[in-house]
């Protein structure tokens, strides 16, 4: 089963494209589904405009990553996808958009293919090594621990919406522009009421051969700002569960979250 829009009890759909045009489209859809995600290709960057997964979090199994290999959605032609092209030979990491362990859920042979799924270069963005290897993922890398370990959600279910932001004057390596940012949205329910909070990790790309942590930051914005980066809109009912206020930011210094334990869920 792919994304699906009725995982948690308040129904959410998909991003809706205002430049549907951009999407590749795979049998007349902009929508091309794997194993527990969905996601929207861009025929111009040749990266997900988003990708919506879920998560079953009582139902995880450990599939070890040793095995798997990235490869090409042969349903997509090469050249509308990026991939290994862009990542050999240089600093360039595979990184998952949708997180591998997140979709690793279900029976075990279900758990599996999603795992292999996960692999897909179409869920996959260039992220510099220092910061996908090492850890400097920060407050970015535990999103997804930190919802659980301070939250009591219903079922333990969450979805999340995510992907890459591109910027006029990012640059370009070996054909293909490299996001200086990164988006996810989260969803989940506490006893019975839809919440949602969005971030934004912000990409330095200036600073990258420094391997500094600061490179790397991640803030909390609403909905409308990635929206509005993105050039898509999001179901109604997550503007209407989020409480972000973006006024609070106008008079002051917008202010990166530097640890786990700032995140108020």
């Amino acid at each position: 089963m792919a994304f699906d829009a009725n995982f948690l009890s308040t129904a959410i759909q998909p991003p809706k494209l205002k430049q549907a045009d951009d999407a590749f489209q795979l049998d007349g859809s902009e929508i091309i589904d794997y194993t527990h995600f969905s996601l929207a290709l861009s025929s111009q960057t040749k990266f997900a405009i988003w990708v919506a997964w879920n998560i079953d979090g009582m139902n995880l199994k450990r599939i070890p990553r040793k095995g798997s290999s990235f490869f090409e959605d042969s349903r997509i032609p090469s050249e509308s996808q990026a991939g290994n092209r862009l990542y050999k030979s240089n600093p360039l990491d595979r990184g998952h958009l949708a997180r591998r362990v997140d979709l690793n859920w279900g029976d075990y042979a279900e758990a599996k293919k999603a795992n292999s799924d996960s692999f897909v270069f179409t869920n996959i963005a260039p992220q510099m090594d220092s910061f996908n290897q090492s850890g400097k993922g920060g407050v970015w890398g535990e999103l997804e621990n930190s919802l659980y370990d301070q939250t009591e959600m219903d079922r333990s279910r969450v979805s999340i919406i995510g992907g890459c932001i591109f910027h006029e004057d990012d640059r370009e390596y070996r054909g293909y522009k490299i996001p200086t940012e990164f988006y996810k949205t989260v969803l989940y329910e506490e006893s019975g009421v839809l919440k949602t909070k969005s971030f934004i990790l912000s990409q330095d790309l200036s600073r990258l051969s420094f391997l500094d942590l600061e490179a790397f930051k991640t803030y909390e914005v609403a909905p409308s700002e990635i929206e509005a980066k993105c050039n898509f809109t999001f179901d109604d009912a997550i503007h209407k569960a989020n409480e972000f206020d973006l006024n609070s930011f106008i008079q002051t210094e917008r202010k990166p979250l530097l640890k786990p334990s700032e995140l108020n869920w």
